[in-house]
């Protein structure tokens, strides 16, 4: 009878051995998906918005573009290193995942902290408060609308994003691709508009266009954060290798034709907007491309600010459902709590993982400012990406023969890594803030953690009971991990 029993309770655990093997995310993000979700992130709020900073910061309208050329050239050299990274580390998880492997759990942990708890809700935080914004200044014509509204609209845009992306991920990608679509025909509204007046002759900002300028060094560091801010989404496809198909293929692929793409763009954007407007009334615009509506559409100026609600709207998108992926991953690895780990057994999405997400970008609504958000982010942002480039450096000339399907020459990944020091240090040299060291001491705060929770797993007893008990009421479990 025991014998019979062993044999039974043996079968039964190889059946759920074999059935936890086959529950794991699913492979739906192909080619297209896979360019809508670099871009459509891409295309978000920053260049409705960071052009007047940029400009404040350079002080002239040439210098601005030379800083949005080199930003996505500096954006397309980082992706072309992370499209290597992906095909020799076939995990979702993006800079947390490759830190694991080279570097080891502890640089890993401090990635992870930050970036869950910190970085990617500031992100998306400071997404939804530029579509909050938009959404509502119809509503409060000739007058600044109440902050309390502005941010009651983050919230609830925070809010249906959990919803899409809890409930599907070809969902949470049909809504990408169909907000990508919009948003890249606004930015052609904008650049033909902007070809018209040139044709016009409407060029005089462009007359004596490096008068001006500013080259401090950290001057042109700070105008790098919000040009940069634009291009944030680069590294989006990184975050979800596992749920891309043929991801050999589609990764490099889709980086290839999205950030050229969106680079262009940008720079016609940005000449349009020198077109319609004088370098002196763009920098006292507010919302630049509200302006440019106002002077160049006429009666037809609401369809901008509809265009750019529609387009932070779907950037938003695309940083929650790549946000979401890291806090997976680093729960999969024991850096955060196990139920973080787990995915809905139905909709095969990360449900918990999703809501830990939205529940710290809803905390980081309340004290929110858009500019602030964008330097913070930034330097934390390039910190890690300076670390996770020496990485592959390190994987290049350690362990050359490793397989892998695609490489970049190494001249590419050398450039990225010295524009993310320099990037690091240049602001904190030129103009020190007191809020950049409350950054690096939440970073320095995740060392107090490490070692009891993850080094020596010392958990509370009642936080089995917990996860069970939440494992229950949101319908999750534990998944495997998909590195073909």
């Amino acid at each position: 009878m025991r014998r019979r029993q062993t044999t039974d309770s043996a079968r039964s655990s190889t059946d759920l051995s074999e059935g936890r093997e086959k529950f794991r995310l699913k492979q739906e993000v192909g080619l297209i998906s896979g360019v809508s979700l670099i871009a459509g992130t891409m295309i978000g709020s920053g260049i409705f918005m960071s052009p007047e900073w940029v400009l404040h910061h350079m002080g002239s309208p040439a210098s601005s573009l030379l800083i949005w050329a080199a930003c996505g050239l500096l954006a397309m050299f980082g992706a072309l290193s992370y499209a290597e990274l992906g095909t020799v580390i076939k995990e979702s998880g993006g800079e947390y995942i490759y830190i694991l492997r080279i570097f080891g759990s502890f640089p890993a942990f401090l990635f992870a902290y930050t970036s869950v708890i910190l970085v990617r809700p500031a992100g998306l935080a400071a997404v939804c408060l530029s579509f909050a914004e938009y959404a509502v200044a119809p509503f409060y014509p000739g007058c600044s609308s109440p902050q309390f509204v502005i941010k009651c609209t983050a919230a609830a845009c925070i809010l249906v994003l959990t919803i899409i992306n809890c409930l599907n991920v070809r969902l949470a990608m049909s809504v990408m691709n169909v907000f990508t679509a919009a948003k890249l025909l606004a930015l052609l509204v904008i650049v033909v508009g902007g070809l018209v007046l040139l044709a016009k002759g409407q060029s005089q900002s462009f007359q004596n266009a490096f008068q001006g300028t500013n080259a401090g060094i950290g001057t042109i560091g700070v105008a790098f954060y919000q040009g940069l801010w634009s291009y944030d989404g680069w590294n989006n496809l990184n975050y979800v290798t596992e749920e891309l198909k043929n991801p050999e293929v589609t990764l490099p692929r889709a980086v290839m034709i999205a950030i050229p793409l969106v680079t262009c763009l940008y720079l016609l954007v940005n000449i349009s907007y020198f077109a319609a407007m004088a370098p002196s009334e763009l920098l006292t615009s507010g919302a630049v491309a509200v302006t440019w509506g106002n002077k160049v559409l006429a009666s037809w100026a609401w369809l901008i600010s509809l265009s750019v609600a529609l387009s932070t709207f779907g950037s938003s998108n695309g940083t929650f459902f790549s946000g979401g992926r890291v806090c997976y991953t680093a729960a999969r690895e024991g850096h955060m709590p196990d139920i973080l780990s787990m995915a809905h057994v139905r909709c095969l999405t990360p449900s918990p993982a999703l809501l830990f997400t939205s529940m710290m970008s809803l905390i980081m609504i309340i004290p929110g400012n858009f500019t602030s958000i964008v330097t913070y982010f930034s330097f934390v942002a390039w910190f890690f990406y300076g670390m996770t480039i020496s990485g592959l450096l390190y994987l290049k000339i350690k362990k050359p023969d490793l397989p892998r399907s695609y490489k970049v020459p190494i001249v590419i990944p050398i450039i990225v890594l010295m524009a993310a020091v320099y990037l690091v240090l240049a602001p904190i040299i030129d103009q020190p803030q007191i809020e950049i060291l409350y950054v690096v001491l939440f970073i320095c705060s995740g060392i107090v953690l490490y070692f009891p929770l993850v080094r020596f797993k010392c958990h509370p007893g009642f936080l089995q009971k917990v996860t069970l008990h939440l494992q229950l009421f949101l319908e999750v479990a534990p998944t495997s991990r998909d590195m073909n």
